[in-house]
């Protein structure tokens, strides 16, 4: 489940709890998201097809803009990702201020509320980014030192963005990002009293100077410049009782999510991979995979684990050992360079070192946990993030459920040189990895820095789209399995595709394969 972001908290693995809408609304208003999975918003190119639609809300200080968004969220139900960026304009985009500026905010003289004392370029960087499905790190203003802190709020995920403030329609750049223009109107009196309010319980200030700073500054910023930008709005929508216009709001935010929808999951099941494995190069001809030397050895672990008999420790233990094979291999493709040393008897050694300043893994929530100890056995200190992708009982395509991601991805200027092991058991529609690898790109990975690590591909599987889409990810498995057949998962909690009897869903189980290894607790061979 997408949920908060707290960027100044670490992020280097799993373990953190989003919270739901609810809480965010309760406890939160800086920004807000929802999520009942984000579709695919790339297609069968792996290039981005479709940006996020972007509502921007203005209006006066206190006007309700920030309940319209919320209300808007509540009556959408179950969408797509939703990101609230809330008072974006008013609040995160203030410029630093020097002490002389602070000194003045303390004694309520600084005008905060005129376009001059907004950073409107970061405000529209920071939106185009998110509108182009990356990801973007917006600032944070804290009221008690009137002052933007270094640290930042991260975002990503987004298919809606609502964005609002009190100059949300103002500037030219941002109103070209707006797929619906929103403008809420309410009585002054009725601003004026919610302001005081707020100001005094939530922002720690005295009536006199709510008072004072409003008179003197955001009475003539509303005359002057908020009010004049409702002709840019495409709807006005009341400061209360106004559930018809966010129903009509939310109508057509639902039918542009319906048009927008991507569908080609079952078009990648149904491509057959032409080749077969090379011995000399261990790879399969056309596709350029990395595929491990099929000793007796590796045969005989691969035995033991699709043997249904297999008993769990024993399967754990060579789950274990196959995946530091993998990673091992998979280390052949990070960069070296020559380092000399000296040995205990004192003659000097030229030898080899990473020449990587910023390496890392990325599980593929839950098939790619069994990969994660092998990485750690190897690359001990590499952080270790991850994705939940599943899929939609309804239409069989990949759901983006979860993000959870390293330091050095959320951060472009550090993921545009950082190396990433993208872990998944297996590779069989792959639906789930190209779903990854585009939120990496998303982040400005490098497609030549990502190195997928999986036990199994499907020969006629998915495969062959994935390696049309991303040529330069190197993709590094144990086996290659000939079948993925199409199957009927029964007593699935939810209507599934091609539904007829039961409760069930449409799955791909690959042949032979090797089971659920991604949940040892369960069956590893489902019923069919």
């Amino acid at each position: 489940m997408l949920g908060e972001y707290y960027p100044s908290e670490p992020f280097d693995g799993p373990g953190e709890q989003q919270r739901d809408l609810s809480e965010s609304f309760r406890t939160k208003k800086n920004t807000i998201l929802k999520s009942h999975g984000r579709p695919p918003w790339y297609g069968e190119d792996g290039l981005p097809i479709c940006d996020a639609f972007v509502i921007g809300i203005a209006g006066g200080s206190a006007s309700g803009k920030t309940h319209v968004a919320q209300q808007i969220v509540r009556s959408l139900g179950s969408v797509p990702t939703v990101v609230i960026m809330s008072q974006a304009s008013r609040d995160s985009f203030y410029k630093y201020h020097t002490p002389e500026e602070v000194a003045l905010a303390n004694a309520n003289r600084m005008d905060f509320d005129h376009p001059d004392a907004l950073d409107m370029p970061m405000f529209a960087a920071c939106l185009a980014d998110l509108k182009a499905c990356r990801q973007t790190n917006i600032p944070i203003y804290s009221f008690a030192e009137h002052q933007r802190l270094d640290e930042t709020k991260y975002l990503y995920g987004a298919a809606i963005i609502i964005a609002e403030g009190i100059m949300a329609l103002n500037d030219p750049a941002l109103r070209e990002l707006y797929d619906l223009k929103v403008f809420v109107q309410c009585d002054s009196d009725l601003m004026l009293a919610r302001r005081i309010q707020r100001d005094v319980k939530e922002r720690g200030r005295s009536v006199e100077g709510v008072l004072e700073q409003y008179l003197r500054y955001v009475k003539p910023a509303y005359d002057n410049f908020v009010q004049p930008a409702s002709r840019y709005a495409d709807i006005v929508v009341p400061g209360s009782n106004n559930a018809v216009a966010i129903e009509l709001i939310s109508t057509h935010i639902r039918r542009q999510m319906t048009e927008r929808a991507r569908h080609f999951r079952k078009n990648m099941a149904s491509r057959h991979v032409d080749g077969c494995l090379n011995a000399s190069d261990n790879s399969i001809e056309g596709l350029d995979l990395i595929v491990l030397p099929q000793t007796p050895q590796l045969k005989g672990i691969y035995t033991i684990l699709r043997d249904e008999t297999t008993n769990r420790q024993d399967f754990i233990f060579f789950v274990d050992r196959l995946a530091t094979f993998l990673i091992e291999k998979a280390m052949e493709h990070l960069p070296y360079r020559p380092k000399a040393i000296m040995t205990p008897v004192g003659e000097e050694c030229v030898g080899k070192e990473l020449d990587v300043k910023h390496v890392c893994g990325v599980s593929i929530i839950r098939s790619g946990g069994p990969l994660e100890r092998g990485l750690q056995r190897v690359l001990s200190d590499a952080p270790v993030g991850s994705l939940l992708v599943q899929s939609d009982a309804r239409t069989g395509e990949p759901l983006l459920l979860h993000v959870m991601l390293p330091i050095c991805i959320r951060l472009r200027h550090l993921a545009e040189n950082a190396w990433v092991f993208l872990l998944d058991a297996q590779i069989g529609t792959g639906a789930s990895a190209f779903m990854a690898i585009r939120t990496l790109l998303d982040h400005g990975v490098r497609q030549d820095h990502i190195i997928f690590v999986t036990f199994l591909v499907a020969r006629s599987g998915g495969v062959s789209v994935l390696r049309k889409a991303f040529p330069r990810v190197t993709i590094v498995c144990g086996a290659v399995d000939d079948n993925l057949r199409e199957a009927w998962l029964e007593h699935y909690d939810a209507e599934g595709e091609g539904h007829h009897e039961g409760d069930g869903r449409k799955v791909w189980i690959m042949e032979p394969g090797m089971g659920q290894i991604g949940a040892p607790l369960q069956p590893r061979f489902p019923p069919t």
